[in-house]
């Protein structure tokens, strides 16, 4: 009879982790699918230049830690949406400046009111100090993960 395997999936933390990411990011997802027809990153690529203005897609990808060729779709997809502008960058013809229409930075302000109170509502669960807890590890997490580790 073969041995019993004792890994217990459901407490291993990066299942526990996209479980519970997945879980939290459906009811926000409805919304800007709904409303926008846009797949997750090019809410989050919409998001970078609403909150932090005109940047290059590489700046993206190393404040958002996603992949090139998705940003690259998602830029398309947007600037197809006319949510953005494009423009090549004059100190290095190979980069395009990404700015946000007014169509965009719209798309940006009612999506942003409406991830506002999601987050309120999702924090709701938690004590104030569970959810500093909870901020703080996953916060530290994410940095864990973009330096590697041991089994990388």
């Amino acid at each position: 009879m073969p041995k019993k395997d004792d890994f217990d999936l459901q407490e291993f933390l990066p299942y526990l982790l996209n479980q519970a990411a997945e879980a939290s990011s459906m009811a926000f997802q409805k919304i800007y699918k709904s409303r926008y027809g846009m797949l997750r990153t090019e809410w989050r690529v919409l998001f970078h230049l609403g909150i932090y203005g005109r940047m290059t897609a590489n700046e993206i990808g190393r404040r958002s830690n996603m992949h090139k060729t998705k940003i690259s779709r998602a830029v398309a997809k947007l600037e197809e949406r006319r949510f953005l502008t494009r423009e090549r960058s004059a100190g290095d013809r190979r980069q395009e400046m990404l700015e946000l229409t007014q169509a965009g930075r719209t798309a940006y302000r009612e999506l942003r009111e409406v991830a506002m109170a999601y987050d309120d509502e999702l924090a709701a669960q938690f004590s104030p100090q569970e959810q500093r807890v909870l901020r703080a590890a996953l916060k530290k997490l994410a940095q864990t993960g973009r330096a590697g580790g041991p089994y990388l």
